[in-house]
């Protein structure tokens, strides 16, 4: 069966894509506790990072490192809801395919924090 929203092309395309873009977003803060809190975190942290006194990769490392756990999360999220929206039931393969995804943001943490440590020692204990 063909998807009813496949076959546009040129700008009426981008447009939906940026809807359905929003539309996630706007899912996601609704709907999704941890993604609110990393966006209230990346709200605190890319400023900080843009008025640091690194360098321009520096700064885009560091704000690469937090749009990265945004995304990670975005992608566990939706996950979650497929695995949901299939069954509610506990199963092996759901409850692996969630603990990947949140191993997925956990080490996407575990980058940004590596990321941010070493940007944040190179400015002060260089």
């Amino acid at each position: 069966m063909k998807s009813p929203y496949k076959g546009k092309t040129g700008l009426t395309r981008v447009w939906n894509a940026l809807l359905y873009s929003l539309d996630g977003l706007s899912a996601a803060f609704k709907h999704e506790d941890a993604f609110r809190q990393e966006v209230l975190l990346a709200l605190v942290l890319i400023p900080l990072a843009l008025y640091t006194p690194a360098a321009g990769l520096g700064k885009a490392l560091m704000v690469a490192s937090v749009l990265l756990v945004l995304v990670v999360e975005l992608l566990n999220s939706s996950i979650e809801a497929v695995t949901d929206r299939i069954s509610l039931e506990d199963h092996v393969l759901a409850k692996r395919a969630k603990d990947m995804g949140s191993a997925a943001v956990l080490l996407s943490l575990l980058i940004a924090a590596g990321i941010w440590l070493a940007a944040l020692r190179q400015l002060f204990f260089a």
